[in-house]
């Protein structure tokens, strides 16, 4: 994972490789500007030759994925031609919290309409209300304004000359049914990459008789066609080439006759929702206006091109690694990298009464978020020197009014820490951040950079 640079007048140029980083802490020219994403500033230094940077978005309902790379053109030896060469600098997965701003809407309406219901009068009004062209659910604009606040975080730490996004576009009737428009729609070298791909992620890239991943995969009529089955996607599964010949031209009620509980799964699985589908086609295009806002050129791609390139390069599925194959690219260096994981947390709730399973209160929380100094989310360290705590900890901090803090670090919570051992590293912005490994492990925080954190002194 490269570390970002800044020079004296917090102007970005060039990420460089985390010992580099390091000598510069040490010999004193530079200074640790933020942690996460780690960037230092440079003390002497006043601008620089920079080279061109791209960040490259995959959106998805869930998580993002963010590629920052450079692209370089380089002349083939084998074939003579210029190929566009994207050297990978960072990868980041940006994890929405849609989710949970559905429920909270969805209770809070429950809670208004209790109190507008019975509790008290309140006169009727016109229903002459309108929402504005272009307007989104809050669950689906938490998407594109997260995704853009990091597009111009990421354009303040590098200098980025470009944007390309993958401009996914889930034909919800042709996935429901992939023959409705005809044998031309599904002709061209990317034709089915798009069912494909999403019959992959709705079957968790596992073969769905025998529960094997990580092994070819083919698709499955669970109804045969020739016993009148539908090509709609929902009479469609992922298979082992060996579980698929098992079953033939059997119907799957026959032929997982002795297996009931596999049976139930399967066809309960079928009946899986199109939300996310339909959340990504929501916004989409509110993304890509958004992003053309910042004055850079932005270039699209589609989903079966992505993935067709990911495929060339060999490369394993991820969301930031997707996000470095979107667009034109004939090759892709330095791949397996660190990846930071980032997690939207929110900034606190305004919310000071906790209740009960019926909506009256219980309890009563503090009014205050800050206590001595500190506000939950703020990114710590804590050393302790005496009694059964002993050690160091960094990570995010829980606060309490009665100065014993908790300190989620990777993995595992440390309670009941003082705050007088606790020191600020950085303020809570409202995101939660974890490194994770090319093999899909949680990693220590910010690994390679800690012990620098701790001795160099901060801007």
């Amino acid at each position: 994972m490269q570390a970002f640079v800044l020079d004296k007048h917090k102007n970005p140029l060039m990420p460089c490789h985390p010992a580099r980083a390091r000598a510069l802490l040490k010999r004193g020219q530079a200074v640790v500007h933020k942690i996460a994403p780690f960037t230092i500033r440079l003390k002497d230094r006043v601008g620089g030759e920079v080279q061109p940077v791209r960040i490259k978005l995959d959106p998805g309902s869930k998580t993002t994925g963010i590629a920052l790379v450079r692209e370089e053109e380089i002349v083939s030896l084998e074939t003579g031609e210029i190929e566009n060469t994207a050297h990978v600098l960072f990868l980041a997965e940006l994890n929405h919290r849609c989710g949970k701003i559905r429920d909270r809407l969805t209770d809070r309406r429950v809670f208004r309409r209790r109190r507008r219901g019975n509790l008290r009068y309140r006169e009727p009004r016109f229903d002459n209300r309108t929402r504005p062209d272009g307007w989104l659910a809050p669950s689906l604009q938490h998407r594109v304004d997260t995704t853009m606040a990091w597009v111009n975080r990421f354009r303040k730490l590098s200098p980025v000359t470009g944007i390309s996004q993958e401009l996914v576009r889930f034909d919800l009737q042709k996935i429901e049914n992939p023959e409705i428009a005809g044998v031309e729609y599904q002709h061209g070298t990317l034709a089915g990459y798009e069912i494909r791909g999403y019959l992959l992620e709705k079957w968790s890239r596992t073969c769905a008789y025998c529960g094997q991943t990580d092994v070819p995969l083919e698709i499955d009529h669970i109804h045969p066609r020739s016993k009148g089955g539908s090509g709609r996607v929902s009479n469609l599964t992922l298979a082992c080439h060996v579980g698929n010949q098992k079953k033939g031209s059997r119907d799957i009620s026959e032929f997982l006759a002795t297996k009931p509980e596999a049976l139930k799964r399967i066809l309960s699985q079928t009946k899986k929702p199109l939300r996310d589908a339909s959340a990504v086609n929501s916004t989409r295009w509110a993304l890509f206006e958004a992003l053309k806002g910042t004055g850079l050129p932005v270039e699209t791609g589609s989903g079966g091109q992505t993935k067709w390139n990911r495929t060339r390069f060999e490369l394993p599925k991820t969301h930031s690694l997707d996000a470095a194959c979107v667009g034109h690219v004939d090759k892709v260096v330095k791949g397996d990298q660190l990846v930071l994981s980032i997690k939207a947390t929110g900034r606190g709730s305004y919310q000071r009464t906790r209740l009960d399973a019926f909506g009256f209160p219980r309890g009563f929380l503090t009014r205050k978020k800050a206590h001595f100094g500190f506000v939950t989310g703020d990114l710590v360290k804590a050393v302790v020197t005496t009694g059964k705590k002993i050690g160091s900890s960094l990570g995010r901090v829980a606060v309490r009014s009665s100065g014993r803090f908790n300190i989620q670090r990777t993995g595992t919570v440390v309670q009941g820490i003082s705050h007088k051992a606790c020191r600020r590293l950085q303020r809570a912005d409202g995101y939660g951040y974890t490194v994770v490994t090319p093999n899909r492990k949680e990693s220590a925080f910010l690994p390679g950079v800690n012990a620098e954190v701790s001795s160099a002194r901060r801007g």
